[in-house]
């Protein structure tokens, strides 16, 4: 409980805290050990360069500390705490902790001494991957200004780093233990305590002379501050150890031990009436001895939610004799409510029967308000991610969705052009945004084009921008796509739609990176990563001319298909589970399971409309759902047609030519033009970009009908 209140005292001192986040890890023995990570700002660093200067440095101030551990929720960080705390031996608590440094950090070997209770000597804890000898000649090395990294950080208090020990004077009498080991930079932090003392050494070691970065030295530090809760944690394990020895012999030394802890302390009979509160206790609820003895003290001190739900929760977990904890508000004589963790312990007689409840309450009320900020955060971001893109994350395992991510892995960090191609609804903006985000331009603007949603003749003005009087309606000067990207990416859906004169423009603009304005003669430069996304097959558009070829070339550096979902159906369980717990929620419905029936028909079904189609579908079976079991039905899908026996090239090619004749005939009578009142799209009661594509698909010159 001690660490508890060390580690929010430690939080508390910190001119700002980075983040936090916790890894566990497995030990030979079985047992479950984790690793907080707190980073810091405002770090002083000891740096040694050559033995003969030294210069102390503070981080840059203005900047954002890197992050190291993934971001975690505030129930993740209270669950590390509870591992940390489970009586884990120190040794393999710290051993963890440098195997999880060493993990992060590639080609980092991790120490930790402990100083010893002399002052003087450090003594070896842990050293997991470096060798006997390391540990034979450090273990008992005693601390100085001038001895090695770990010495001179014990004596100093402040981090020590080395970029090459053989040409430093300090590590003069460790020459035949850095010939065995093959070490040449040396990196230290003490670990210090929350009252400011040295408790031992964190040490990173590289077999290459280096130099610390920020982002190292921001590690090192966190690395230290775990160990430190460690030690500290384990040191308050062993005085508590000796003081419940002490309570067994007698109650009154008890009280005078418990009295001085700076937490709060309540023992209780069997039935969980208070016998005893420690001072910290009185002092923060400004109560007196009997008050607190009184049969009304839970509702005096307690919030009314906390002890309605006591009265059931409470005493049952009382009459099961197990140790527990529960989550309460209490009154503080300021009259202001602060949230506790309060753990119960038994402590039975030699018979097994329970002679008292011992409960501590920790102050967590920094941790409840980290908790409803980053809840409030992770709604926002979620909100953000529903506007803008198709379905929230990347969901599924198939071998073929892994091989497209591991694609979008390899070129993200690139600024080569990419081409993503597949049937609608397969996710290919999602994968757009997935290489943006991936990218060194992932601060920057991301933006979005669908080509086949733009008249033809605005697209170029759409793309490039426009001068003044360019055209009837350009009242303004406006600015285009391409220069809202710069900086960033822009995202061609449908490029396969574009008009061939807006595709020799697209084309400068991957070969030169520059363009015009329509209407204009000033030359800009675009500083622009090209992704493009299509459904058709643009080599079979290429072949027909509808689409030219040096652009294609330039838009197909890098391919990636996207599969369609009938190419994944291993997803869909993963992706109906994921899509019916987001959709019952939004709906304030639960839904536990997924019947048998509906997942074979939702693996069965051809998903012509790939994975939108599976969102309608899920989203609407949801609506409809009344129960806990997920169910769809099977009227929704219809079957496949089966193939027709009969020869259908020759039917095809005629209902091809006669399309044509109509198409043709129609252009005739509008004299080439295809929009407007009297165009021939109207005249067909097509529109206009449907008529366009047909034109392109089958070769037909619209010009040749303006002078008819």
């Amino acid at each position: 409980m001690a660490v508890a209140a060390q580690l929010e005292d430690n939080i508390g001192r910190a001119d700002r805290v980075i983040e936090a986040g916790f890894v566990p890890l497995l030990h030979s023995s079985n047992h479950y050990f984790c690793a907080i990570l707190i980073g810091r700002a405002n770090l002083p660093v000891f740096v040694m360069t050559d033995g003969r200067t030294s210069t102390t440095t503070l981080p840059d101030q203005t900047g954002t500390p890197p992050v190291y551990a993934h971001t975690l929720s505030t129930e993740a960080v209270l669950d590390a705490l509870k591992m940390i705390l489970i009586g884990a031996p120190l040794n393999d608590v710290l051993a963890s902790i440098a195997l999880l440094i060493e993990a992060h950090t590639q080609g980092a070997l991790c120490s930790v001494f402990l100083l010893d209770e002399d002052g003087v000597h450090l003594r070896y804890a842990a050293a997991p991957r470096l060798s006997d000898q390391y540990r034979i000649a450090t273990d008992g090395v005693s601390i100085g200004p001038h001895v090695g990294s770990c010495g001179a950080a014990a004596y100093l208090g402040q981090p020590v780093f080395v970029p090459d020990v053989l040409s430093h004077p300090h590590f003069a009498s460790f020459g035949d233990l850095i010939a065995q080991t093959g070490m040449r930079a040396s990196w230290s932090s003490p670990i210090i305590s929350h009252d400011g003392k040295v408790l031992g050494t964190f040490g990173m070691f590289y077999r290459e002379v280096r130099e610390p970065g920020p982002a190292e030295i921001q590690l090192i530090d966190d690395a230290s501050r775990i160990a430190g809760i460690a030690i500290e944690r384990d040191r308050s394990k062993s005085a508590l150890a000796v003081a419940f020895e002490r309570i067994k012999k007698s109650e009154a030394e008890l009280r005078q031990i418990v009295d001085v802890i700076p937490q709060a302390i309540i023992v209780l009979d069997p039935d969980g009436n208070v016998l005893y509160v420690n001072k910290w206790l009185l002092d923060y609820s400004g109560m007196s001895a009997e008050e607190v003895m009184s049969h009304d003290f839970h509702s005096r001190l307690f919030h009314a939610e906390g002890v309605a739900r006591w009265q059931h929760e409470g005493r049952d977990s009382l009459s099961r004799a197990l140790p527990f904890e529960d989550e309460q508000r209490a009154l503080g004589k300021d009259g202001k409510y602060r949230w506790f963790l309060i753990r119960y312990n038994p402590l039975h007689d030699e018979q097994g029967r329970i002679v008292r409840w011992y409960a501590t309450g920790t102050d967590i009320e920094d941790r409840k308000r980290a908790e409803e900020r980053i809840r409030n955060e992770n709604l926002a971001l979620r909100e953000e991610i529903d506007r803008s893109s198709m379905h929230e994350e990347i969901v599924g395992s198939s071998q073929a969705l892994r091989a497209v991510i591991s694609q979008v892995g390899k070129v993200a960090p690139t600024d080569s052009t990419v081409l993503i191609s597949g049937e609608t609804g397969t996710g290919k903006e999602l994968i757009a945004r997935a290489i943006h985000n991936r990218s060194k331009r992932s601060a920057h603007a991301f933006i979005r084009v669908n080509c086949g949603a733009i008249p033809s003749s605005l697209i170029a003005s759409e793309l490039f921008g426009h001068e003044k009087g360019s055209f009837t309606g350009a009242l303004q000067r406006r600015m285009g796509r391409f220069e809202s990207a710069d900086g960033g990416t822009i995202f061609l859906d449908e490029v396969g739609e574009l008009p061939i004169d807006t595709q020799v423009a697209l084309l400068r603009v991957l070969q030169e990176r520059e363009f015009e304005r329509v209407g204009g003669s000033q030359t800009i430069s675009a500083d622009v990563r090209v992704l493009a996304a299509t459904n058709r097959n643009l080599n079979v558009a290429v072949k027909e001319g509808s689409f030219r070829q040096d652009l294609f070339y330039q838009l197909n550096v890098f391919p990636i298909r996207m599969p369609a979902l009938r190419e994944r159906t291993d997803d869909i369980p993963i992706l109906a589970e994921y899509l019916i717990d987001r959709y019952a929620k939004r709906l304030g419905k639960r839904i536990t399971k997924i019947s048998k029936k509906t997942l074979h028909l939702l693996q069965a079904y051809h998903w012509p409309g790939n994975i939108r189609e599976l969102q309608n579908v899920i989203e609407r079976a949801v609506i409809l759902s009344d129960g806990e079991t997920f169910v769809v039905d099977e009227t929704w899908f219809p079957p496949v047609s089966p193939k027709s026996a009969m020869p259908a090239v020759p039917m095809f090619a005629n209902l091809v030519e006669q399309e044509k004749d109509l198409i043709e005939n129609a252009l005739r009578e509008a004299r080439g033009r295809v929009s407007g009142p009297t165009g021939a799209a109207a005249k067909l009661g097509i529109p206009r970009q449907t008529l366009e594509s047909k034109i392109r698909k089958l070769g037909i010159d619209r010009y040749r009908f303006k002078a008819s």
